[in-house]
């Protein structure tokens, strides 16, 4: 899939900071990072993880070229021609533990985490985190939409309005994973596998004499995938009048008119009017997609309107995420080595909700065994005990502790996955159907109030007692009490 070298891809501060330990004789010291968002996008009551595929290329493959090498040294930096030739060389020999594609996730848990050399774990960061936060972003968005238009067919159709032809391919994979039925994208589904629907645009009806002659020609050409867009010139007047012509004549050749599209005006009303008069002309069979500028909040209010819509192009508002264009996620050191040990770390701001905590951390999820509905998830340090059914686990708020409850009937499910270990790739990517069946059987883990649109209810995410006990003491450490 990777057709261009991508070690450049990447902040300048990462490979001065490279070059920096390299002259300060730290470049081979040991770190942990993890890769995180603090919040939740779109108000929504969960997040989609989504990008681990790229994320796996791109590392696999990550070669400083002689091209990129001889940019490197033009650089006003003037690097030096031993920490050029030390690129020419590198290799990601790090370890690697991801949640995988589909997983639901939530605020402030590790959902990749990157151990190795501070050179190479520094250097993967930034494309991680671009990978990483845009395909989440927008796999989050589409399972909003799925949530209220569930049991419709979802076309993701915004390649024109995306921020470019990665943004258009790899968001149309993520709208995919979450739930989407099909795109416009013939590239995506060339790459991926994605079934690719399409109609037609307003210039072939405009490129014929008469309305009825454009919807004729398209019929006689394409007599199995007629779907007809009858707004151009007015939709109740002419468009599903034609449309319907159009209809009975593939039924007098043995065919089936698919669907109309609606592109403009009032969807509800015209979903509802042509709706009637489909049914009225004995095409009860076909179906009504309407597009132009649809998210979950018009889907969700055009249904409140009793539309009668089957199917729903989602373009702009979808691969541009236009209600919140960025995740936001981060990638925070939080343990390093010091003379040969390996030692927690935390970044302490004025913002509480970006103070790190410190340590290299696993996440489970606690499972109910009686209603296996999922009660919270579970941080902890890998050398603590995993949490086991029937040993009494307390569930704790890190912000408000004396919120606490305890359970003992669980099972814990380990969320990260080992994906690279020592350099090596451990792990075998799933096809995109497998993501998909993940993602669904990730969703009915969880009661309905957290997936709902408006006003989610909010999901535990916890720490373990000794995390907690150490984010204290290192804050008290780093900021004692004034006297």
């Amino acid at each position: 899939m990777q057709t261009t070298s991508l070690a450049l891809h990447t902040d300048k501060y990462q490979i001065n900071m490279m070059y920096a330990h390299w002259a300060n004789g730290s470049h081979d010291h040991q770190a942990v990072f993890e890769a995180y968002f603090r919040k939740l996008p779109f108000g929504n009551g969960y997040a989609v993880f989504a990008g681990l595929e790229r994320i796996v290329d791109y590392v696999a493959n990550l070669r400083f070229t002689e091209e990129d090498i001889r940019y490197l040294s033009e650089q006003e930096e003037q690097y030096d021609p031993q920490f050029l030739e030390l690129l020419r060389q590198f290799t990601f020999r790090g370890t690697i533990h991801s949640m995988k594609e589909g997983a639901v996730v939530f605020p402030n848990e590790p959902l990749v985490r990157v151990e190795g050399t501070i050179f190479e774990t520094q250097l993967v960061e930034t494309a991680l985190l671009n990978f990483m936060n845009y395909q989440t972003l927008i796999a989050t968005k589409a399972s909003r939409i799925k949530q209220v238009a569930d049991g419709d067919t979802l076309l993701e159709f915004g390649t024109r309005r995306a921020q470019e032809a990665d943004a258009a391919i790899w968001g149309a994979r993520a709208a995919y994973v979450a739930g989407f039925d099909a795109t416009s994208n013939m590239l995506a589904g060339e790459r991926f596998g994605i079934p690719t629907k399409g109609t037609h645009a307003h210039s072939w009806v405009q490129s014929f004499m008469t309305e009825q002659e454009a919807f004729d020609a398209y019929a006689k050409v394409l007599p199995d995938q007629v779907t007809l867009l009858v707004d151009t010139f007015d939709t109740l007047g002419s468009g599903v009048p034609h449309a319907i012509r159009t209809g009975k004549m593939l039924e007098e050749q043995g065919k089936r008119m698919n669907a109309i599209r609606l592109d403009s005006g009032d969807l509800a009303y015209l979903s509802i009017q042509a709706r009637k008069m489909l049914d009225e002309a004995g095409l009860d069979y076909v179906q009504i997609v309407a597009s132009n500028d649809l998210d979950e909040n018009t889907i969700f209010n055009l249904k409140a309107q009793g539309a009668r819509i089957d199917v729903w192009g989602v373009g702009t508002q979808l691969i541009t995420a236009s209600d919140q264009p960025s995740l936001g996620g981060v990638y925070k050191l939080v343990e390093r080595e010091v003379n040969g040990q390996m030692k927690p770390t935390i970044k302490i701001s004025g913002n509480p909700e970006k103070v790190t905590t410190p340590g290299k951390k696993d996440v489970y999820r606690i499972i109910d065994k009686k209603t296996n509905k999922s009660i919270a998830d579970y941080i902890c340090f890998p050398e603590e005990e995993r949490p086991r059914n029937g040993e009494r686990l307390k569930l704790f708020n890190p912000l408000h502790p004396y919120l606490k409850r305890y359970v003992e009937n669980y099972e814990a499910i380990s969320m990260l996955e080992p994906i690279f270990v020592e350099g090596k790739q451990v792990y075998q990517l799933p096809t995109l159907d497998e993501i998909r069946a993940y993602h669904l059987e990730q969703l009915g883990q969880f009661w309905p109030e957290y997936q709902r649109k408006l006003n989610p209810e909010i999901y535990r995410v916890n720490i373990s007692q000794k995390a907690w006990e150490l984010k204290q003491k290192m804050l008290d450490e780093y900021m004692p009490a004034e006297e």
